[in-house]
């Protein structure tokens, strides 16, 4: 899945017909001089992260120069991890009320989802929790656009009579529209603003893009950084090569996240068996230099690229790979690609040590391939544990 910085996401509304405020890209505080502000404005620290009003990144000024001012202190912010070089600048609404509307996918019924409330501004998980009466959940067919009389009725729930009904009528189904157009995963207005003067606009907007679709939106290209949501800082050079690495195959997954300093490549069985590695790992006093997950029968290729960029990292002197046999796996297309990988990058086996642990389909054949390799290779009759401590054991040979 991909973020998408508000100043990209506020285009798209806008262009799909969703009311929202006049807004620039500022990346120097002495650009603002040339937009001969009239009005009070806002300005946001442009980071891909939620909650930016309350760790002070987004601020309000009456004039140029204090525009400025907040412009300065803004660009030299770090937010949850991302540095501030860019800010957004708005013209400031007069807001009347603040609402909440967002779509998303129901992972429990598998469907698309409106989450509503005229209790804008709050954090939502906990007003389901407190106060439920205030917030209509409303699921929507799989195949069905959201047709008037389905938004009308979710505003009526909540309270909202008159024009700004009809107006906020208007604005979920265009939104509705606008997730599925773009394929998102979230779209969440906050707050959905109705003004003094009775308009509903979108004064601030998350979209994320389920990024095994942006071969279908050619137009997001540069838009969207694809596997992004998973971390929790900006992704690494080598992070956004492993992206493409997954990306460049829909067979499988293979996810890769760099950790400081460390020196095993780390590659496990996703779920429940990676994180059962990785701390049998830690445990013992050793340090990956990754967290990496594959699943789903990656293919040779993909599993191939994954390696090369494991082992690339510099200061890895050796390699871990365990599965569990419930990862559907095929270790013989594992084995090839690693073996691949490490044949084509010259690794010395007695200078760098690979401990295998599998156990899946096509485990014979996978031994077969790693042993004839010449890496060392146990199968289930070894738990992850065990190989963890040989591995442990190897490494301190060459640390």
């Amino acid at each position: 899945m991909g973020r998408m910085l508000e100043n990209a996401s506020k285009k798209l509304l806008k262009e799909n017909g969703i009311p929202a405020p006049n807004h620039w890209v500022i990346h120097k505080s002495d650009e603002i001089q040339a937009l001969h502000l009239k009005k009070p404005c806002v300005l946001k620290a442009l980071v891909p992260v939620g909650k930016r009003g309350k760790a002070g990144a987004i601020k309000f000024a009456d004039s140029v120069h204090e525009a400025q001012e907040k412009t300065e202190e803004l660009l030299k912010m770090t937010v949850r991890n991302y540095e501030v070089n860019s800010v957004l600048l708005e013209e400031k609404l007069e807001i009347a009320e603040e609402w909440y509307i967002s779509i998303t996918i129901d992972p429990q019924k598998q469907m698309p989802v409106i989450i509503a409330t005229t209790e804008g501004g709050v954090e939502v998980e906990d007003l389901v929790k407190e106060a439920p009466e205030k917030v209509v959940i409303y699921h929507v067919e799989p195949f069905s656009k959201l047709y008037s009389y389905q938004a009308k009725e979710i505003w009526s729930k909540l309270g909202v009579t008159g024009k700004p009904l009809i107006q906020a009528t208007t604005v979920l189904c265009g939104l509705y529209d606008t997730f599925l157009k773009y394929d998102c995963y979230i779209l969440e207005i906050n707050p959905l603003v109705l003004t003094k003067d009775q308009q509903v606009m979108a004064a601030a907007s998350v979209m994320g893009i389920d990024d095994s679709a942006l071969f279908r939106q050619p137009e997001l290209a540069g838009l969207v950084e694809s596997g992004s949501e998973r971390s929790w800082r900006p992704l690494t050079e080598l992070e956004k090569a492993m992206v493409q690495v997954n990306d460049a195959d829909y067979r499988g997954t293979a996810r890769y996240t760099e950790m400081d300093g460390g020196s095993i490549g780390f590659m496990c069985g996703g779920g429940g068996g990676s994180l059962l590695s990785f701390d049998a790992l830690t445990f013992l006093g050793a340090q990956p230099a990754n967290y990496t997950e594959t699943g789903g029968n990656p293919s040779e290729e993909k599993v191939y690229g994954l390696t090369k960029g494991i082992l690339s990292k510099e200061g890895v002197k050796g390699l871990f790979v365990a599965h569990n046999i419930t990862n559907n796996t095929q270790i013989d297309v594992m084995a090839r690609g690693i073996v691949k990988a490490v044949q084509e990058l010259g690794v010395k086996l007695d200078e760098f040590p690979i401990v295998v642990r599998e156990a899946g389909v096509n485990d014979e054949e996978g031994k077969r391939v790693f042993e004839s390799a010449g890496i060392t290779y146990y199968g289930e009759e070894v738990t992850i544990e065990q190989a963890a401590a040989e591995m442990v054991k190897k490494m301190e040979g060459v640390i």
